[in-house]
This record gives structure tokens, sequence and C-alpha cells, in this order.
């Protein structure tokens, strides 16, 4: 399996131009983004995405994945029909947007079932799953790679906890075997996301739930976190310090088990939030706090090119 290094683009959303994500992208030696959504997308024509993608060609960066920045897509849990109607519509546009950036993975996590209604959850994942078949067909026809879902951090967004991710990845592999006109369904795993309860104790930790996904898992996100995965931060010195994602304890998690992966080629994006947007004292330090993470992970991983 060879590693290699992207960047999420949800940080510079509304703040700065892909063109200068790009160029500080090749100068810190990361060549592959992972577009992150964002309201205009489901509205932009082609032509926009063409031009994106020359942009970054231009200076060496490949748009490898299309993954959604926020939970906008997850209206097939709410039981609402309206909602559902909007996010089967807009996961269509999803995938017209894959198509139009030429990448070769895109997805979204599968929503959440609102906490007052939680005895929705087995119908509201149930209608997802179906869903997810059939966009496996649309994905096909597109010619995607994958499709990917994001294992996340409560029971409420599914899945959350390692026996999830296996009973789910099993179904949806147990129908592609039988659809060959299907694409397959993988992870975009998180390495800072793990399972604590209301009361805040740690029923699975993020080590064993980046774990179970190894078998379905075509790219993941660079990310630390506290011990009950409430903050997510970077890498930088005084961040690495506080957080509890060891990334030479991430490398030898990934070379145990390089030959369980489902493709040869993994790429792990750096995904920041954490940087206030809308003020001059955050908004300018970016770039540098982008830089300082990068710096971090290229000390400690041999990246493919």
């Amino acid at each position: 399996m060879k590693l290699a290094l992207g960047v999420k683009s949800d940080p510079i959303q509304y703040r700065y131009s892909y063109e200068w994500l790009f160029d500080l992208m090749a100068e810190a030696g990361a060549g592959y983004l992972q577009f992150g959504s964002f309201f205009e997308m489901y509205s932009l024509e082609p032509e926009w995405f063409a031009r994106l993608r020359e942009q970054a060609a231009a200076r060496g960066i490949k748009i490898k994945s299309l993954f959604t920045a926020h939970r906008e897509l997850g209206g097939l849990m709410s039981g609402d029909p309206s909602f559902e109607r909007v996010a089967r519509d807009s996961y269509r546009k999803l995938l017209d947007v894959a198509t139009a950036l030429g990448v070769e993975f895109a997805g979204s996590s599968m929503g959440g079932v609102l906490y007052d209604c939680a005895d929705h959850k087995p119908e509201g994942m149930r209608r997802s799953v179906e869903f997810l078949k059939e966009m496996a067909h649309v994905a096909h026809e597109k010619g995607l790679r994958a499709l990917t879902i994001e294992p996340m951090s409560c029971l409420a967004e599914p899945p959350t906890i390692g026996s999830e991710c296996v009973s789910l990845m099993t179904e949806l592999a147990d129908y592609r075997a039988k659809h060959a006109d299907a694409a397959p369904v993988h992870f975009c795993a998180d390495i800072s996301h793990g399972y604590a309860d209301e009361n805040r104790k740690v029923v699975e930790d993020n080590w064993s739930l980046f774990a179970a996904q190894i078998p379905w898992m075509c790219e993941f996100h660079f990310k630390n976190t506290d011990a009950v995965f409430n903050s997510t931060f970077g890498f930088s010195p005084a961040e690495i310090e506080r957080g509890i994602v060891d990334l030479p304890r991430l490398r030898s998690l990934l070379d145990a088990n390089a030959d369980r992966f489902p493709v040869g080629d993994v790429t792990g994006y750096l995904e920041l939030n954490h940087v206030k947007i809308g003020r001059d004292y955050t908004d300018k330090t970016l770039g540098a706090v982008l830089l300082e993470s990068i710096a971090a992970m290229r000390e400690h991983f041999d990246f493919a090119p």
C-alpha cells in the first residue's frame, strides 16, 4: 500500500482562493486535494469545475476526491419526506460534480437521526443503505472508483462503532458481489473519530475504530483531537503535546495493515477546521497553520508522489 498526502479544502471556504491553496500545497509537497462541498457547489455550472481542474493541474495538484464538508446530505435519516427528496436530488448533483472534477472517490456521511426521534434510526439506516446501493450503480456508470462514507463520533450518526462499520460494509460488499455494474462503497476514515458516551466515557477509541475500517478504507483524514474526541486541531508542536493522535503510532498501524486495504493507493488528507473564520487575527494565520501540520506529517511518513 502506498500512502499519499493531500489536503481537504474546507478551511479556505469563503476566505482564500483555490489558487492560493494549490500554491501552498505545491510548496509543501502535498499533491492531492479532497474537494469539500459548499452551498454554491450544488448550483455551479460544469465549466467552473473544469477550470478548477486546470488550475490544479497547472500546479501539479490532482483533485482526487470529493467529500461533503457539512451534514447537508443527511436527509435520508431524518424521516421527513421533504428532506429525503432534497438529499436524493443533492446527492445526484454531488456525483455530477464528481464527474466534472474528474475525481476517483466521492461521498458523504450518512447523516443522523434526531435525538428526540432516536427510535427512527433503524428505519433511517435502511433508507440510507438502499440509497447507497442505488447510487453505486450511478457511480459505476460515471466511472468513479468508489463511493465513500465516513464513520462519525455519536450513535445518532451511524456508523459509529466498529461493529456497525463491519455490518454495514459486509452488506454493501455482498450487494456489489452480485451486481457487477455497481461501484464499491469504501470508507473515508478519520483518525480523530471515536465514540464517547453521554458521560464522556470512551466506549471505542479512535485507534480501534480506525483499525476496524481498514478492510474497506480508501482514504482518511489526518486530524488531531482530545481524549473524548470533542475539539479537533492540527499537528503543531503545542497541538501534538495536547492531542491524542500520535503520528508515529499511526504510521505503525498503517504499516502493519498495509496488505489489508482494498486499494493499493491510500491518500491521507489534512482536514483542519479549527481556525476561526471571519477574524483578521485568525484568517491570516491559516497558511502557517496548514504548513506547520503538513511539515509534522512529512517528518513521520514517507509519502508516495
